[in-house]
């Protein structure tokens, strides 16, 4: 046997396999006989069939299938004997097969197209500067959470005239071309959140309507042609929603308004507990606290983020990008050029952090524990949980979960995932300098 593999380029080689008869004949003869100690024929007893019967039925199949494993073997052992790191799979070159004539005695000669994965150095230090934003609660991002907060704990009440903000229980009728109502058209009755509307010249022909008024509704103007919401308030597919044309009769049956709760002592216990606000003061200050406490997340995703740019920008390496085309096409019969054509860049820059990412953790023996697994899926399942009810499951519940859903090799593979990319991220947050800076959560929004 002889293997031998040609480099094209830094990220492209060729590697060509030549099986000699007596490379492959003494395990296929093998096999040959161990189909027979296996094979159920008619006039033979079971495991009592010949050899010969069966190479000469199965034979050339036989054949085959074992050139196929010994060049799978060969091939695979080759790179992991030359620590050959490959993109992708070997893609055999077919413009170089030939004709064989499977009679035990040819030599196969094979050629395969290895994407080789590019080299590059990490070069990180102190030196590297990004910014990382402690976010400070502005005046307006706190008046619109405390008015939620209101809200949530308030009243509804039926006003006389409408309001920007409230929500209008109507009646929709399809009109005709001639503004008449359609008869045998759409109609339906659906709560009507003024907020939500788009467009300003309608929002404000909703606004001062009392009980009973009627108008004429553009609804698909009204929400920008949000087909998902047209559908849900006219009760029709999205489909329908989508090439609907038509203005409806509006007709308010009733106005709701939800009034915001007093910022009184009850409210204060609603929120926070018996007593442990007291005053005006404190409740704001209390608020302003748990906000910023949660922008902390924010201000860490977009130094995540910056750092992934930075990255990405830094160690800008080359891909055998022709040769994982093929590749994409070879492993996807159903998905075309175009299409593969359309999303190659962004599978590239996800491929590229892979390797960047996987770089990190060797050289810096970043360990991926069993405990950060678990323990990462355990949190997970708690804020899901915690979406759908209020009362929290207990530890051993919560545990038991998590088990279960580990279980699930794909959950187990993206929370690995998850934990390898917070493990690369904290690495990273060690070695560039960090410019802290203050900065309000109006101005932070901007930012990108």
């Amino acid at each position: 046997m002889d293997i031998t593999q040609e480099k094209i380029d830094n990220l492209n080689s060729v590697v060509k396999i030549i099986l000699k008869p007596e490379d492959y004949q003494a395990r296929v003869e093998k096999a040959i006989k161990d189909h027979a100690k296996k094979a159920k024929l008619p006039g033979f007893r079971a495991g009592m069939v010949p050899a010969t019967h069966i190479k000469k039925m199965y034979g050339k199949s036989i054949l085959v299938d074992e050139i196929n494993n010994m060049l799978s073997d060969t091939l695979n052992k080759y790179i992991a004997e030359n620590k050959i790191e490959v993109l992708g799979q070997p893609l055999p070159k077919p413009e170089l097969e030939k004709e064989f004539k499977w009679d035990y005695n040819d030599e196969f000669e094979f050629n395969y197209e290895l994407g080789l994965a590019p080299k590059f150095s990490l070069e990180f230090s102190s030196k590297d500067e990004l910014p990382y934003y402690t976010v400070k609660i502005d005046p307006d991002t706190l008046a619109s959470r405390i008015s939620n907060l209101r809200k949530s704990y308030g009243k509804m009440t039926n006003p006389d005239l409408s309001a920007g903000d409230d929500v209008l229980y109507s009646e929709l009728k399809q009109l005709s071309p001639n503004g008449s109502v359609f008869e045998e058209g759409i109609s339906n009755t659906a709560s009507i959140r003024l907020d939500l509307v788009k467009d300003e010249n309608i929002k404000k022909s909703l606004i001062g309507l009392k009980k009973d008024a009627v108008v004429e509704f553009d609804i698909r103007k009204a929400f920008k042609d949000d087909a998902v919401l047209v559908a849900k308030l006219l009760n029709i597919s999205e489909e329908d929603a989508g090439e609907l044309r038509s203005k409806f009769q509006l007709t308010v049956k009733n106005i709701n308004r939800l009034e915001e709760s007093d910022l009184n002592q009850e409210f204060f216990d609603k929120i926070f507990g018996k007593d442990l606000v007291t005053t005006e003061v404190e409740f704001r200050a209390k608020i302003t606290e748990e906000l910023e406490a949660m922008m902390v997340q924010n201000a860490d995703q977009k130094l995540q983020a910056d750092l992934h740019k930075f990255v990405m920008n830094k160690l800008a390496f080359q891909l055998p990008d022709q040769f994982l085309k093929r590749w994409l096409k070879a492993t996807n019969e159903n998905v075309t050029e175009e299409e593969i054509e359309k999303d190659y860049d962004a599978f590239a820059g996800n491929l590229k952090w892979t390797l960047i990412e996987n770089r990190i953790i060797q050289d810096n023996n970043i360990q991926i524990k069993n405990e950060e697994i678990f323990q990462t899926a355990k949190k997970r399942l708690d804020a899901q949980f915690r979406m759908y009810s209020q009362q929290a499951l207990t530890e051993e519940q919560l545990a038991q979960y998590t088990i279960q859903f580990l279980q699930n090799k794909e959950n187990a593979n993206r929370i690995i995932e998850e934990v390898k990319a917070q493990n690369v991220f904290d690495y990273l947050k060690t070695i560039v300098t960090l410019d802290n800076q203050d900065i309000e959560y109006s101005k932070f929004l901007e930012l990108k």
